[in-house]
């Protein structure tokens, strides 16, 4: 087992590195390792949730420095979905539909991997953004809900949905996203402990420190680096095929 969790933790680390040069957590891809692990369905989002916010605490220091949260544009957005994702960590789940829940999340996280060169592109064509006032406490109540049950940031979600109404620049919305899984995972995390606490998916958490500290490291390259040693589209290629991998083997088992 000491193999397993260290060899966990390398890939931990590599995915925080691939996901902090792009302003993102790695959630699902986390949630997709811990899966294919054979974890206790309980302790999956907790350890996916607290690695998120080890990641993004570092990427949304780094855009506030550089001046890229527009945080008036912002607050609309976490107005309802920090509370929407404490909710949704506070929600029993029952294993099996936990895992038809999970594995549909994981298959939209992945489609939406693949087609978001192509969102882009549709998004920077040109035109204003949409104005309407419940727009983004709507967007952020859906997706912070749906982040605080299995255990993702949502930024995988809300990013493409930025790029297509043109709500922003793609750097601003990359810190957006940052910024969102930031406070949406520390939300749904609180939920996750207030349903389990350490007598349930809260202890197995305790032995999976090498995780913690592998996401710690790997989240430091990959700021450092901005992962110029293999192009961001391919990265997302590939994080969205092992996603979809796991999506299928979830739901068809």
């Amino acid at each position: 087992m000491a193999f397993g969790i260290f060899g966990l933790a390398i890939l931990f680390a590599l995915t925080a590195a691939l996901y902090a040069s792009v302003g993102f957590g790695g959630g699902s891809t986390y949630i997709a390792l811990l899966a294919l692990a054979a974890l206790d369905y309980r302790a999956l989002p907790i350890i996916a949730l607290l690695c998120n916010i080890i990641v993004v605490t570092g990427g949304t220091i780094r855009f506030q420095l550089r001046g890229l949260i527009d945080w008036p544009k912002i607050w609309p957005i976490l107005l309802l979905s920090v509370p929407a994702a404490w909710l949704g960590g506070r929600m029993v789940v029952d294993e099996e539909n936990f895992l038809m829940l999970l594995g549909l999340s994981l298959a939209a996280a992945g489609i939406l991997l693949i087609m978001e060169p192509f969102i882009k592109r549709a998004g920077d064509g040109g035109g204003r953004g949409t104005r309407h006032w419940l727009f983004a406490p709507a967007i952020g109540t859906g997706i912070g809900f749906l982040s605080g049950m299995v255990g993702i940031g949502g930024g995988i979600f809300l990013a493409p949905i930025l790029l297509l109404t043109r709500w922003s620049n793609s750097r601003r919305i990359a810190a957006t996203a940052s910024v969102f899984i930031l406070f949406n995972s520390i939300a749904g995390l609180g939920g996750q402990l207030a349903k389990s606490g350490l007598g349930g998916g809260g202890e197995a958490v305790l032995g999976y420190w090498p995780l913690f500290l592998g996401v710690l490291l790997g989240g430091q390259v990959g700021s450092i680096l901005a992962s110029k040693t293999l192009p961001e589209i391919w990265i997302r290629r590939l994080t969205a095929l092992l996603i979809l991998y796991v999506a299928v083997r979830i739901l068809w088992f």
